[in-house]
């Protein structure tokens, strides 16, 4: 691997050079102390090193894998086995994938799920490279998640008038800094992509329900994550969280809030640990709230009235409460207007069908790169979707030459893309019944 030295006007940054790419990792956007908000980084001394990942923050899985969990097993093998992670709470950082001698080209920034309590930016299929081949840069960012990302206390309330929300916070920052830096590595700052999946889906949601963000980016991809959630799954206020965040503190032996800001990693993610399996509720507390300031209200309040910028959104056929997702994205659509589509082809080597996730490996053009004996198939639609993304990040339309026509869901056409198996086409999911119940009757209850 070659490498190339980029100067700027921030800074020198010491990156990979690749075929058709170069490669800027680990690049510190922020730094933040533990339960405080995140400072900026603007300027960089002397050559930065960006040739190798960075740190992650810490999370849950660094002290408890429970890889005898043939969930956590299974995502593992998926997108993380093999790769070496650092956790520091020193992990602010971005890994960025240029296309080599163009300028002005338009951005994507993307958000990592996780499940608001873990993920980071090194898992596989994070990396840019076939985007730059059609001429995109790409971000990729790291943010705090789990207790350093969400934990609320009055104490945080009283020193800044806000709670929790540091991990949302974060994304904020990140967006910033492209916003402000971007044109340094080629990039058009007027023509920025939020892109997420999961709970970086959800996240993203949350940005476009803030007006304070208006001009900041010009489209969102929401994958696996858009959509107004049942009340059982909306942001609570921060000060409805207290007594949950003071159980893990209790737990983890820590007096008052000083003791906890200071306890070590583990003694925290320990306690973590033992309230997340004897609360089935507690992942309703590990997540962003409604602070006033990134969440101004509740989220089923704000949702009438989402930034107006342009969509695309997706979903797998056997994701999360696949038919739940199915219903909260199409009926997003129908009201704001988006691409929509539904992933419908069962992954090979198992029985896992569409699983959750499955469609990253496609979007970002990593199927080499899996365990999986993917098929031609596979890889025609892995192309597919990498023209339609570009397509969308250039001018907001992900139509192009050689693909099969996507129309807009909206009040006019209740149809999605479908990829499946057999062809790429515009049609109904296998939860069109079910979406019709819902959308005359409601949601059902959870």
């Amino acid at each position: 691997m070659k490498s190339i030295r980029l100067e700027t006007s921030i800074g020198t940054f010491a990156g990979n050079e690749h075929e058709h790419a170069y490669e800027f990792l680990a690049v510190p956007y922020a730094r933040a102390k533990r339960f405080e908000y995140a400072t900026r980084i603007d300027n960089y001394e002397g050559i930065f090193d960006a040739t190798k990942m960075g740190n992650s923050c810490p999370q849950y899985r660094q002290f408890h894998p429970n890889l005898d969990n043939p969930e956590r097993l299974f995502y593992y093998r998926e997108f993380r086995e093999g790769i070496e992670f650092i956790y520091d709470e020193d992990c602010l950082n971005l890994n960025i994938y240029t296309p080599k001698g163009l300028k002005e080209c338009p951005v994507i920034l993307y958000f990592h799920g996780g499940g608001f309590n873990s993920g980071s930016n090194g898992e596989e299929p994070f990396r840019g490279f076939e985007l730059a081949k059609r001429g995109i840069i790409s971000v990729f960012a790291n943010y705090r998640v789990g207790v350093l990302g969400y934990f609320c206390h009055e104490r945080i309330q009283e020193s800044y008038k806000r709670n929790g929300n540091f991990g949302l916070d974060d994304q904020l920052q990140a967006i910033k800094w492209v916003k402000e830096h971007i044109q340094e590595f080629g990039g058009d700052k007027e023509n920025i992509t939020l892109m997420g999946q999961s709970a970086g889906a959800i996240s993203i949601q949350y940005h476009c329900l803030n007006h304070d963000n208006e001009d900041l980016f010009k489209r969102a991809v929401m994958m696996s994550g858009a959509g107004m959630f049942p009340k059982f799954a909306l942001p609570k206020k921060a000060s409805e969280t207290y007594a949950y965040w003071q159980e893990i503190m209790d737990l983890s032996g820590c007096k008052n809030f000083e003791e906890f800001k200071n306890a070590d990693l583990k003694t925290i993610h320990d306690a973590y640990e033992i309230i997340r399996k004897n609360r089935t509720d507690s992942i309703y507390y590990m997540m962003p709230v409604v602070d006033g300031f990134l969440l101004q209200d509740s989220v089923d309040k704000l949702i009438d009235d989402p930034l107006k910028i342009d969509y695309l959104l997706g979903y797998t056929d056997n994701d999360l409460y696949a038919p739940l997702m199915a219903y909260i994205g199409k009926h997003f659509a129908i009201r704001n207007g988006a691409y929509v589509y539904y992933f419908a082809i069962d992954q090979p080597g198992d029985n896992n069908g569409a699983f959750h996730s499955c469609d990253l490996r496609y979007i970002f053009g990593r199927l080499e790169n899996s365990w999986r004996p993917y098929r031609e198939r596979d890889k025609e639609v892995s192309g597919q979707m990498l023209d339609y993304l570009a397509n969308f990040v250039r001018s907001s339309d992900p139509n192009g030459d050689g693909l099969p026509i996507w129309r807009k869901t909206d009040q006019n056409n209740r149809k999605v893309l479908c990829f499946t198996m057999k062809e790429t086409k515009m049609g109904n999911s296998s939860y069109l019944k079910l979406l019709k119940n819902m959308l005359t009757k409601g949601a059902p209850k959870a």
